[in-house]
């Protein structure tokens, strides 16, 4: 199961949430509450690779035991020395700059699907190209593919 955690809540999805990203404790508190432990892998986002509220996150997975991996777009990050597997992207300078929404956020949403896929496949939910564990409709068989 995928569990996703925002700094401010779900409300920050629709409207910022000032400051949120700056509570490292609140991060960790909000972690604690879904209880991770050895079998649970937390991936911790973070573009600039220094934002407090998600290494209180990857902090508090890693004494709960969970495997830790992260995710920015900046060389030698902070956070890639807190976690067990870094993943730093190369997406250059953005055409605004702080404004982290363009590519390092799609930089960042590609390496999510290449660990999602990645995933599926490891748990054997693939049966050659198609995820086996879905409903194929009528228009969707193999030999429509």
């Amino acid at each position: 199961m995928v569990v996703g955690l925002i700094a401010g809540g779900q409300q920050a999805m629709f409207q910022a949430v000032e400051g949120a990203e700056d509570d490292a404790d609140r991060g960790a508190e909000e972690l604690n509450m879904l209880q991770p432990g050895p079998h649970d892998v937390v991936v911790g986002l973070a573009a600039s690779g220094r934002t407090p509220w998600v290494l209180g996150v990857v902090r508090a997975a890693k004494r709960a035991g969970a495997v830790t991996a992260s995710v920015c777009c900046n060389h030698r990050a902070v956070i890639s020395s807190e976690v067990d597997l870094p993943v730093e992207i190369d997406a250059g300078p953005e055409v605004l700059t702080g404004s982290t929404r363009l590519k390092a956020g799609t930089a960042q949403k590609l390496v999510l699907n290449m660990i999602s896929t990645a995933t599926m496949v490891g748990l054997g939910k693939t049966y050659g190209n198609p995820v086996s564990y879905t409903h194929l409709r009528a228009h969707e068989t193999p030999e429509h593919l």
